[in-house]
């Protein structure tokens, strides 16, 4: 009878580790198929519509005060915080109108919109970083000194 109460306990002891080692194997792939990236792909509008936001740094308030702002050109979406492609495209307009942005009014805010921003932010917000198209953190501080003063403001060339 030995022989078999042993042979028992290594086959459920096994089967023990084995369960185990098949939950903790699976559990990793989960964890780290989950993790986030640190930085969105940049996409077509036509691919994912008005998924993507880029709020560049502002709280939900400082970007519901731009969208607010934004209503003089052309946004008619929720005041929600969120600045999505229709956000995007009406700031393209506004550029497009006062800050030489020359590209297409297509709500993502790509390399040429952050160069017109940027322009801007240099005429009246304090950015001082060169006009690279890239928003780092000087330009991310200027675009939250604008939307600090939202809606109270114009895109005129010169008319805040």
């Amino acid at each position: 009878m030995r022989p078999s109460i042993l042979t028992r306990s290594i086959v459920s002891v096994t089967a023990v580790v084995g369960l185990a080692a098949g939950t903790l194997a699976t559990a990793g792939t989960s964890f780290a198929a989950s993790a986030p990236a640190s930085q969105p792909a940049a996409v077509s509008a036509g691919e994912f519509g008005t998924l993507a936001t880029y709020n560049f740094g502002l709280s939900g308030a400082q970007a519901g005060r731009v969208q607010d702002w934004l209503q003089a050109w052309g946004y008619t979406g929720a005041l929600d915080g969120q600045l999505g492609t229709n956000s995007w495209k009406a700031f393209q307009k506004c550029l497009a109108a006062h800050w030489s942005y020359t590209d297409s009014i297509d709500g993502i805010p790509g390399t040429d919109t952050i160069k017109a921003l940027q322009r801007m932010l240099k005429a009246h917000w304090g950015y001082t970083g060169a006009v690279d198209g890239i928003a780092g953190d000087g330009t991310k501080a200027a675009l939250k000194r604008l939307a600090d003063k939202a809606p109270r403001l114009t895109c005129v060339n010169g008319g805040y």
